[in-house]
């Protein structure tokens, strides 16, 4: 006999168990179904995001990042430490510990919110006296659950480079980069995405020499022009990555001891040959063993469930959200958008804006921007002003020796409605919120310019690059 919910979500990271989770607050009968395993095999919610990507590589970043400092700039604070070496198991340690207990709040956050959390695939059967019908299968076992509103938040999985295996061992997906028990000689990476970006940083941080191939033309090229430059500078003469735009990768070998990637780059034929190769090309949505075309589930030409503005698909009280359907694939964008879906079911009208979704790389210095950038601005033809300052005079960066980077404010240039907000400096991820937290509720510059800020603080370069949108900077 099937157990009946009235909200069934499909998918347990940010976007499914956020979204279930809200969906019993409003006080539905709600069930997480969830099929990732950890690799010990147990049962580990929080999808990909917390297991083998957003939450982890922060882990990984942040011990290179110190391991760094204390090789190359504690001196300059007269601390001094001879000989010090790095234990990548310890650091492993460290980053599954963080995992676990992550993964156990969730659980325990089911818990309080009486939340049912079933492990397996679920999979769409049909639907029967509105209700719809879910087969969850996990190894030989399989059980029935019938829902009246099924949310499906089933994530991405990484994009596959045509004629490459990834085995884990020596060519790697961002699970297998998370996971190197020792440093790497040489390490190439194709892909100058957030992934390739922030492995390479950790591992050539730790002493391995990084290449990195992409096939873009362009550095960054989601990243507003200026700072993605800046960027460039910093990953490359600072943090030391060899990187290679307008790459066309072709044949890739995978040795006993080596993997050797051939590519073509300014018409001329390289070859590049590593130790280890991490493949980091993007992520593709994932919708396999959910029967789409079974029930009819529309799915579109690039592999999205096709979705209208309120996340509802083609079919009766089927919903999707997260990285399976459109827009940018970020855990916190699903996370918001599983709260809205929740509170439709609820027949509330929530709001979700894509324009005023914030976007961080966590390189060293982390780079983040909301809104629109000066390139799109000229393309679409909108008369615009901007104010720029930088972390170099700021007193609290120099205090804490990070006084790379830029705060950018682009603003209209009739109404001084703020349109984009670039940061790449210190503490980028949450100096960005702050612009957020403006554009909804349709700031201008000169909103954010006469806030007081506290001093000394990073937050003083937003609030200088505002006044100097309106040319009255105080300090540049």
């Amino acid at each position: 006999m099937s157990q009946s919910f009235d909200v069934a979500v499909i998918g347990g990271g940010p976007g499914g168990y956020v979204a279930a989770i809200r969906a019993a607050q409003l006080g539905f009968n709600t069930v997480c179904i969830d099929a990732f395993k950890n690799p010990q095999g147990k049962p580990s919610l929080g999808g990909t995001c917390l297991n083998v990507g957003c939450i982890p590589s922060k882990a990984l970043l942040q011990s290179s990042e110190n391991y760094h400092a204390i090789q190359h700039d504690f001196a300059a604070h007269g601390i001094t430490a001879e000989n010090p070496k790095i234990d990548i198991a310890k650091m492993l340690e460290r980053k599954d510990g963080i995992i676990t207990k992550n993964a156990g709040g969730i659980a325990f956050l089911f818990k309080k919110n009486k939340v049912a959390n079933v492990h397996g695939l679920g999979k769409l059967v049909g639907r029967q006296n509105e209700k719809w019908l879910i087969e969850v299968t996990d190894g030989g076992e399989t059980q029935q659950i019938e829902a009246t509103h099924v949310i499906v938040a089933t994530g991405s999985n990484p994009r596959p480079l045509p004629g490459v295996e990834v085995d884990n061992v020596r060519v790697l997906d961002n699970a297998g980069a998370l996971a190197m028990t020792e440093v790497p000689a040489r390490l190439g990476v194709i892909g100058a995405g957030v992934i390739g970006l922030e492995m390479g940083s950790v591992w050539k941080r730790l002493g391995a020499e990084v290449t990195v191939l992409e096939a873009m033309p362009t550095f960054l090229a989601a990243v507003d022009e200026q700072i993605a430059k800046e960027a460039h500078k910093y990953l490359t003469k600072d943090t030391g990555l060899v990187i290679h735009n307008g790459v066309k990768i072709g044949a890739i070998e995978n040795g006993a001891d080596a993997v050797t990637v051939k590519y073509e780059l300014n018409g001329q034929a390289q070859e590049l040959v590593v130790d280890k190769l991490i493949v980091a090309i993007g992520r593709v949505p994932n919708t396999a063993g959910l029967n789409a075309e079974g029930v009819g589930l529309q799915i579109d030409e690039r592999g999205f469930i096709v979705v209208d503005d309120h996340c509802h698909t083609n079919l009766p009280n089927v919903w999707a959200i997260g990285d399976v359907v459109r827009g940018p694939m970020l855990a916190h964008k699903a996370s918001d958008e599983g709260v809205a879906v929740a509170e439709r079911i609820a027949g509330q009208k929530p709001h979700l804006d894509f324009n005023t979704i914030p976007w961080v790389i966590y390189t060293h210095p982390e780079i983040a921007w909301v809104g629109k950038t000066e390139q799109q601005l000229k393309a679409d033809g909108v008369d615009y002003k901007k104010g720029t300052s930088g972390f170099a005079a700021n007193g609290r960066a120099l205090g804490l020796g990070m006084t790379q980077g830029t705060v950018k404010v682009l603003a209209c240039a009739k109404t001084d409605r703020i349109l984009g907000v670039h940061i790449i400096g210190p503490m980028a991820s949450e100096l960005v919120a702050e612009a957020v937290a403006a554009m909804e509720f349709s700031a201008s510059s000169e909103d954010i310019a006469r806030i007081v800020h506290a001093h000394p603080s990073l937050s003083e370069v937003v609030h200088e690059a505002c006044l100097a949108a309106d040319k009255r900077a105080l300090h540049g």
